[in-house]
């Protein structure tokens, strides 16, 4: 199957959200002296990730982007652990640390390698403007910038990956969907387009349970990006 355009789950996929985000508190509680279980915060704000684009989904809130929805997680947050005394702007650059996230050691250098045969876009749940500062943080090299605040849907509804593909005025037979996350995958090829599963075992640290594999039968298996670059040819 001939391929033109690969499509990137981020979050989990393509950079470190939990490692980022725990590094950045430690070095936060250094400065000021928080005690703070950092693995747990970082854990906790993920936990209310989908619960959060579900009420979206479901309609039970009005359209909101991923930042908006972040910052209203941070809140529950801090007040859930008891982390008291910032001021209004430490809340905000803690709430855009997902613009800063940082990439799997792979993740450049084999994104360098597919963009040199493939479109490479974003299928992803984040915001424009947090994707976007993410590339310039992390140097990844994506030609577009799609995903569910473009398409006005949250993975995974279908829309979402359909609209994404309408875009690029592809077909979904056209289009690789990556990640690595097994119902990410079966959600975009039951809408038609081919699945790359990439491995990433510790995106939510040693303990890590699901997704540790891929769980069905994809067009292709990677232990990371520099192997799917070398399975697609590049």
């Amino acid at each position: 199957m001939a391929f033109k355009a690969l499509l990137f789950d981020v979050f989990g996929t393509v950079v470190d959200w939990r490692g980022s985000i725990i590094a950045e508190g430690e070095a936060f509680g250094r400065s000021r002296e928080l005690d703070v279980d950092w693995s747990a915060f970082a854990d906790g704000w993920r936990a209310k990730y989908q619960p959060a684009m579900q009420r979206v989904r479901d309609r039970e809130i009005s359209w909101a982007k991923l930042d908006d929805l972040h910052r209203q997680n941070l809140d529950e947050l801090l007040e859930e652990m008891t982390i008291t005394g910032l001021t209004r702007d430490e809340i905000e650059c803690w709430n855009l640390v997902w613009h800063r996230l940082n990439p799997w050691p792979d993740t450049v250098e084999g994104l360098v390698r597919l963009k040199t045969k493939f479109i490479l876009a974003t299928l992803s749940n984040g915001n424009v403007a947090l994707i976007v500062n993410m590339a310039k943080h992390a140097g990844l090299p994506w030609d577009a910038v799609l995903g569910a605040e473009v398409t006005g849907h949250y993975k995974p509804q279908p829309e979402a990956y359909l609209k994404t593909v309408q875009f690029l005025d592809l077909a979904p037979e056209d289009c690789l969907m990556v990640a690595a996350h097994n119902s990410d995958l079966v959600a975009a090829g039951n809408c038609g387009l081919g699945t790359a599963f990439v491995s990433r075992p510790t995106e939510y640290g040693t303990g890590q349970t699901a997704d540790k594999e891929a769980e069905n039968d994809y067009h292709y298996v990677a232990r990371d990006f520099l192997d799917l670059a070398d399975q697609l040819g590049c």
